[in-house]
């Protein structure tokens, strides 16, 4: 299974920014979605998860500026990020607790992470 994060690149103070999450591989099933984000030096941190059914949680940080979007039956998650600022800055990771069965038809829970983005947030 994997995750394939995308949509990182350069945004002025102030711009916008989409990012998209697939996953993709054999048949797994996800509860939810999530987008991590890590600044250097920093830790990395949860920002904004969607789950089965459409709820949305969102770090405080983002509130009102962040919306996550997506739809975990088939696997893909948005995040679009407006009003951006340089602390916004940091490389973006989509995850998901990936639920499947191995090839003992025994039933496997795996975290997953995509690769990353680079968002950078600068005039």
């Amino acid at each position: 299974v994997q995750l394939q994060a995308s949509g990182g690149g350069l945004a002025q103070p102030g711009g916008s920014l989409r990012l998209s999450c697939l996953a993709s591989g054999r048949p797994f099933r996800v509860n939810a979605l999530e987008w991590h984000r890590q600044a250097p030096g920093k830790q990395r941190e949860l920002v904004a998860v969607i789950s089965s059914g459409g709820t949305t949680n969102y770090a405080d940080s983002v509130k009102g500026r962040f919306t996550i979007s997506g739809d975990t039956a088939k696997k893909t998650a948005y995040l679009q990020m407006n009003s951006l600022n340089p602390e916004d800055s940091a490389v973006y990771y989509c995850a998901a607790d990936i639920y499947y069965h191995n090839d003992a038809d025994e039933p496997v829970v795996q975290r997953a992470w995509g690769q990353g983005t680079l968002v950078t947030v600068s005039s």
